[in-house]
C-alpha cells in the first residue's frame, strides 16, 4: 500500500511563510511570534523550548512575542488543548528549516562542509548572517525536524517565562495597561438578558463630573469618562433612567432535562457499530444524567482598550483569537480587516468562549465617541456572571442491552444539549453581545456544535472507547437558545464521561466484579490500559474502605483522539461531600515540558471538583439569579484536594495537549467514590447536599 506523502504540520501548511514566525533581531534575539496566545497554561514556554531545541540556541535567546493580526501567523483560536499538537509541530518545522537555511549559506562562506558546523564548533551565527538571508518564504519540508534524542530541552521543567512578571506585579495583564490619555468606558445591560432597551434618561449621567459622552445605539448604551470611577458613577445614574422591554421566559432550572428534551432539535446520527449477534440481549437498564449550565467564572471580569485613528481601529483584548474576532468587528463595523490590528494581552484565566470578545466590541463602539483617545472598557461582577455565554446544560440517557452474565451486548447514547461553539469570526454574522443590541442589529446566534472530526461538540467522547460489541450514539442539538451558550473547557466532554464512567460503575458493581478490572476488560488500547494501571497503582487500589469515605475511578481520552487520562478519587463526607485526594496518571506522547503538562492536569482536576461540588448557573422565570460568588461559588482554598499527578513519558511519540484531559474523570471518579462512600448514585450535577438527599429520596 503506498504511503501518504509528508505534509506540512496545520498551522504552518496555512502559514507557511518562514518571516511570520521566526525573526532574528539585531539585539541577539531570536523573536518568535506564533498566533496561539497565553491564557494562563505556559504555552510560551514549551514553545519557546521547542524552538530553541530545533535552532540550538539558548532558550534566554528567545523571545515571545504576543499574537497580533499586525504580522502573527494566523492560526485561529487557542482552544481544544490543539496549541502544541499545531503551533508546536509548526514552530519545529519551521525552525527546522531555518537552521538548514543558515548552516548552508554558513557552510558557503565560510567553505566547509554544512555537516561540520553546529553547537561546539560555531565560526559564525544567525545574527551575523541575518542580513544575508531572506526568510521571506515558504516552508518546504526539506528540513527534518530532530529526532527526539538529539532534544536537549524538550521533556525538560524549563520554568515558566511569563511568571515572573505574575509573581512580582509587573503589568502583564491587560487590566493593569494604560495608554496615554486613556478614557474609561462602561456599558449599560439589562437584568433580563436580551430586554429591549424602551427608554433612556441621560440627565443623571450627564451630571457626573468627568463624563465625556453617553453613546447609545439601539439598545447599546454606555458611558465615556476621564476615570473609571467616573464612569462607574455615571452608569450608575444611567441605569436609573433606562426601561426595558419584557424578553422570553427562562426554563425551570430544576427541571433542566424536561426542558431540554421538548425543544425543537436537530438530530444527528454520531457513529454506530453492528454486531451480527443480538440474539443474547436478556434485559435493558436506561440511566439519566444530567449536567447544569455552567459559567466562566474567572477571577477576575473580562477587559479590552480600542483606539481610532481616523478609519484604522486599534485593539487590545484577551481573547483566544484575534484574527476571528477581527473578522466580527470587521463585520459589525462594515470596514475592511485590513484596517483593523488585534493584538492580544494576557487576562484572567480563560475557560473558552467568555466575554472576552464581547467586552472588545463594547470597547471599540464607545471609542468610537472618543476623539481618538483610547477607551478601556472593564465588565463587572455581575456583568459577566450573568452576559457572558455559557457551558450548555446537557441531558444524557444511556441504554445498555445486557446479556445473562450481565455482560453488554448493546450500548445506546443520546444527548439532549445546546450547541457548544457560538466564536466570533467563524460566521456570515457576528457573535458578539453588542451586535445583537444596535438598532439594526444582527440577529442571535444559535450555538452549533464542531464536527466529529474537529473533536465535536455535545457529542464530544460521547463515542466508547470502550470495546463494545455494539452501539448507536445520537446528538439532540437545540435550536432554541433561551440561555446564552457557547464553549467551556471541554465542550460535552465532562457530561459524557460523567455519564458513561457512572454507568459502567453501575454495571460492574452489577456483576459484583471490580470497576478497574471490568474497564480493562473492555480496552483493547495498551496506553488506556497504562494510564489506568499507573494510576491503580499510585493509589493503592483499592485502600482498605473506612467509615465515611468512599473511592472512584474514572478514565477518558480527551476527544478519544488526545491525551489519556485517569483518575482516583477520595472522598469523605456524609451530608457534604469532601474531595481529600485525586491521584492522576496521564499519557500526551511526548511532554514538551514535564511541569507544564502536570500543572495544567492539577488545575484541570481542581477546576473539575469545583464544576461537581459548587458549580451551576441559577436562574428564574426571567432572568439569570448567580450574578456573585455568593450566587455562584466555586472550589475554596481551604477545599482543595491533594492532587497527585503521575506522567507517562512517551517521547517517540507526537504531543497532545493536556488541558482539558482531567475534567470528564475527574467528575466521574468523584461520583463514583460518593456512591462507594454513601451508596448513593447521583446522576444529576452539582453534588450538593440537596442532590444527595434527593438521590437518597429516590433510592428509598
Amino acid at each position: 500500500m503506498n504511503q501518504a506523502a509528508p505534509q506540512l504540520p496545520v498551522s504552518l501548511a496555512a502559514n507557511p511563510r518562514l518571516s511570520s514566525w521566526v525573526r532574528f533581531s539585531d539585539e541577539g534575539q531570536v523573536t518568535l511570534s506564533p498566533g496561539k496566545v497565553e491564557i494562563g497554561q505556559g504555552i510560551v514556554t514549551a514553545l519557546a523550548q521547542i524552538a530553541a531545541d530545533e535552532l540550538d540556541v539558548d532558550i534566554g535567546r528567545v523571545k515571545m512575542v504576543r499574537a497580533s493580526t499586525a504580522g502573527s501567523p494566523n492560526e485561529g483560536v487557542t482552544s481544544g488543548s490543539l496549541s502544541i499538537q499545531q503551533s508546536g509541530r509548526a514552530i519545529r518545522q519551521a525552525c527546522a528549516e531555518i537552521r538548514r537555511i543558515f548552516l548552508a549559506a554558513a557552510a558557503d562562506r565560510l567553505g566547509v562542509d554544512a555537516n561540520t558546523l553546529g553547537p561546539g564548533n560555531v565560526q559564525t551565527s544567525y545574527w551575523e548572517l541575518a542580513d544575508e538571508i531572506s526568510l521571506d518564504r515558504d516552508a518546504t519540508l526539506e528540513a527534518a525536524p530532530k529526532a527526539a534524542a538529539k532534544r536537549a530541552l524538550a521533556g525538560q521543567s524549563v520554568r515558566r517565562l511569563d511568571i515572573p512578571d505574575k509573581v512580582f506585579a509587573r503589568r502583564r495583564f491587560i487590566h493593569d495597561y494604560a495608554l496615554p490619555a486613556m478614557l474609561h468606558g462602561r456599558v449599560l445591560r439589562p437584568e433580563r438578558s436580551g430586554a429591549t432597551l424602551t427608554g433612556l434618561n441621560e440627565d443623571g449621567a450627564h451630571a457626573v463630573a468627568g463624563l465625556v459622552t453617553v453613546v447609545r445605539d439601539g439598545s447599546f448604551a454606555g458611558v465615556v469618562s476621564e476615570t473609571e470611577e467616573g464612569a462607574e458613577t455615571a452608569l450608575r445614574a444611567l441605569r436609573k433612567g433606562a426601561t426595558w422591554s419584557a424578553r422570553e421566559a427562562l426554563p425551570d432550572e430544576n427541571d433542566l432535562a424536561a426542558f431540554l428534551k421538548a425543544q425543537p432539535v436537530e438530530s444527528t446520527i454520531i457513529d454506530t457499530r453492528i454486531s451480527s449477534n443480538t440474539s443474547d440481549k436478556l434485559r435493558t437498564i436506561r440511566r439519566q444524567y444530567t449536567r447544569p449550565y455552567i459559567a466562566h467564572a474567572s477571577i477576575g471580569p473580562s477587559c479590552a482598550i480600542a483606539q481610532w485613528n481616523g478609519d484604522r481601529l486599534q485593539v487590545w483584548t484577551h481573547s483566544q483569537g484575534v484574527y476571528l474576532l477581527r473578522a466580527d468587528l470587521a463585520l459589525v463595523l462594515k470596514i475592511p480587516v485590513e484596517n483593523i490590528t488585534v493584538e492580544h494581552m494576557e487576562g484572567a484565566g480563560c475557560y473558552g468562549h467568555n466575554a472576552a470578545d464581547d467586552v472588545a466590541l463594547d470597547a471599540v463602539l464607545l471609542a468610537k465617541a472618543a476623539g481618538g483617545r483610547p477607551v478601556r472598557v472593564q465588565w463587572s461582577r455581575a456583568d459577566e456572571m450573568t452576559h457572558a455565554p455559557f457551558g450548555a446544560a446537557m441531558a444524557i440517557e444511556i441504554e445498555a442491552d445486557l446479556d445473562a452474565q450481565n455482560e453488554i451486548v448493546n450500548w445506546r447514547h443520546s444527548i439532549w444539549s445546546n450547541g457548544h461553539a457560538a466564536r466570533p469570526g467563524r460566521a456570515a454574522q457576528p457573535a458578539l453581545l453588542a451586535a445583537y443590541e444596535l438598532e439594526n442589529p444582527f440577529p442571535r446566534m444559535i450555538s452549533t456544535n464542531p464536527p466529529q472530526a474537529n473533536g465535536g461538540g455535545g457529542d464530544r467522547n460521547s463515542i466508547p472507547l470502550y470495546d463494545f460489541p455494539a452501539w448507536r450514539i445520537e446528538s439532540h442539538r437545540l435550536l432554541t437558545m433561551p440561555v446564552r451558550t457557547s464553549a467551556l473547557r471541554t465542550l460535552g466532554a465532562q457530561g459524557n464521561v460523567f455519564a458513561i464512567e457512572s454507568f459502567l460503575d453501575e454495571i460492574a458493581t452489577e456483576r459484583g466484579e471490580d470497576p478497574i478490572e471490568f474497564r480493562l476488560r473492555h480496552l483493547r488500547d495498551d496506553r488506556a490500559k497504562d494510564v489506568i494501571r499507573a494510576t491503580a497503582r499510585r493509589a493503592s487500589w483499592k485502600p482498605e474502605k473506612k467509615p465515611g469515605t468512599g473511592y472512584g475511578i474514572g478514565f477518558a481520552r480527551y476527544k478519544n483522539t488526545g491525551a489519556y487520562c485517569a483518575v482516583v478519587a477520595e472522598v469523605e463526607g456524609e451530608q457534604d461531600i469532601r474531595v481529600k485526594r485525586l491521584t492522576l496518571a496521564v499519557d500526551v506522547g511526548e511532554a514538551i515540558n514535564p511541569d507544564g503538562v502536570i500543572n495544567q492536569i492539577e488545575g484541570g482536576a481542581i477546576q473539575a471538583t469545583s464544576w461537581v461540588l459548587k458549580e451551576r448557573v441559577r436562574f428564574d422565570h426571567e432572568h439569570i439569579t448567580s450574578s456573585s460568588w455568593t450566587d455562584y461559588p466555586i472550589l475554596r482554598f481551604s477545599e482543595v484536594p491533594q492532587v497527585v499527578v503521575e506522567l507517562i513519558q512517551r517521547v517517540e511519540i507526537e504531543p497532545v495537549g493536556a488541558g482539558e484531559a482531567a475534567h470528564g474523570p475527574v467528575t466521574a471518579a468523584i461520583a463514583n467514590a460518593v456512591f462507594d462512600c454513601l451508596g448513593v448514585r447521583i446522576r444529576n450535577l452539582p453534588i450538593t447536599r440537596d442532590s444527595l438527599i434527593a438521590a437518597m429520596e429516590l433510592s428509598s
